[in-house]
């Protein structure tokens, strides 16, 4: 999840479970001989990737009899918050899902929180189911830039934001599929001429900045997201890309197609409104797929991706990254080897994740095949742009907070590019660029 989802949804918290499983892992690595893991991932159950990762356990447990798994209960949003302090301390889990990107995996692993797994990758072979694309959010430099130097975190899924819709909604009110910007918005007139708010949004957390990305990304280049996204030169906050996306974002509020109170909205909110029927589109990850899959009875939806765009947010989804303050080392990298199995990743793909190494003849789901194809064409056209919140330690609550005053009208659009502009530069200062 952007942010990402990444992973499944912020937020989404996970049942507390207690699993015996088996003895120490092998290989001579640090906490061979431990007699316990203690994992943290905050994917909800019914996600794919609560699905697959619940198999991975299962499969550890037949291949380390004796050592307890500790599975805490943990949320997106706290591990977000208090990744640094926790993995500083003693209390650090063995192996958990962690955000990527230079604010979270880069700022840990340039202040040394966590593991280097450069000799894992090529020991495992994780390296040769990465493609390069995937492999940029796993590796980082001396200052914790992504797309260089050590590998710091294993990703075994894709992830994409994209368009959910209500295919009963569209049906209702004659509105075809749009295949360009002005088609989408001329769909979402429609809707608010016959009263109804278009846009699910969550604004208290990732799913609204999400948006405003897919908008200046509209008016993108690859030579802009390596800039913004990689530092490889300076970036105009008042340019015609940045702007666009925040001016256009606030129109959007002005024209009703994102409701007022969106700015109150969590993420889950969000997502349980769009599977009740009251929203007719959603624009956010691939990481709802499997859910919506699971749990909307009471209409068809599809997909498209955002009308228009070449470039879109996602990338490899959140890593598996080893504290350094890991006392299971050894255990961890058996897990993480479990996840990137043929079964995992089949299963992943068969639940409606977005593996990395699955044989494409095993996924059997129509929507299913769509989905990963979909990943594999704006990933083999370079057109995974990341996310909005990742250059600077600390961007993901700028940028909520931003584009929450964009939707409840207390910031203009330049007061916005002013407010995320601010804490860009000085990382930019404090990195010497």
């Amino acid at each position: 999840m952007s942010f990402s989802r990444r992973g499944l949804l912020a937020g989404a918290i996970l049942t507390t479970a207690s699993l015996a499983l088996g003895a120490c892992g092998g290989g001579g690595d640090s906490g061979a001989d431990a007699k316990s893991l203690t994992l943290w991932h905050y994917e909800g159950p019914t996600s794919a990737m609560g699905i697959a990762w619940n198999r991975a356990i299962e499969i550890f447990k037949q291949k380390h009899p004796g050592v307890e798994v500790r599975f805490e209960e943990k949320s997106f949003e706290q591990i977000q918050q208090n990744a640094q302090m926790i993995l500083n301390s003693d209390s650090a889990p063995d192996i958990l899902e962690y955000n990527k990107g230079n604010a979270t995996a880069g700022l840990l692993s340039k202040q040394g929180l966590l593991t280097d797994l450069s000799d894992q990758v090529t020991r495992f072979g994780w390296d040769a189911k990465l493609s390069g694309s995937l492999q940029t959010t796993a590796k980082y430099d001396d200052d914790g830039i992504m797309g260089s130097g050590k590998f710091y975190g294993v990703p075994n899924y894709g992830e994409y934001v994209m368009v959910y819709y209500n295919k009963a909604m569209f049906d209702r009110y004659q509105i075809a599929v749009p295949t360009t910007l002005d088609e989408f918005t001329a769909a979402m007139d429609t809707f608010v001429k016959n009263r109804v708010t278009p846009l699910a949004v969550g604004g208290a957390e990732y799913p609204a900045q999400q948006i405003f990305y897919e908008l200046a990304l509209s008016r993108a280049d690859r030579a802009f997201v390596d800039d913004y996204q990689l530092y490889k030169n300076k970036v105009d906050f008042t340019g015609p890309v940045l702007s666009h996306g925040a001016t256009t974002f606030a129109d959007w509020v002005r024209k009703g197609y994102v409701g007022k109170d969106a700015a109150g909205i969590k993420a889950e909110d969000m997502g349980v409104s769009f599977e009740q029927g009251r929203f007719p589109i959603l624009i956010s990850g691939s990481w709802w797929y499997g859910r919506f899959a699971k749990e909307i009875k009471n209409f068809d939806w599809g997909t498209f991706l955002f009308p228009g765009n070449s470039l879109h947010p996602g990338s490899s989804g959140n890593l598996w990254v080893v504290p350094e303050k890991s006392k299971a080392k050894s255990l961890a990298y058996d897990f993480i080897d479990i996840t990137m199995s043929s079964e995992v990743q089949n299963l992943l793909g068969n639940s409606g994740g977005v593996p990395v190494a699955a044989d494409p003849a095993a996924i059997t789901d129509a929507k299913n095949k769509e989905l990963i194809e979909n990943f594999n064409k704006i990933s083999t056209a370079d057109g995974l742009a990341f996310y909005p919140d990742w250059p600077a330690p600390g961007y993901y609550d700028v940028m909520v907070a931003g584009v929450q005053g964009l939707i409840n009208g207390s910031k203009t659009p330049q007061a916005f590019l002013d407010e995320v502009a601010k804490p860009y530069q000085e990382n930019l200062a404090d990195l010497g660029k």
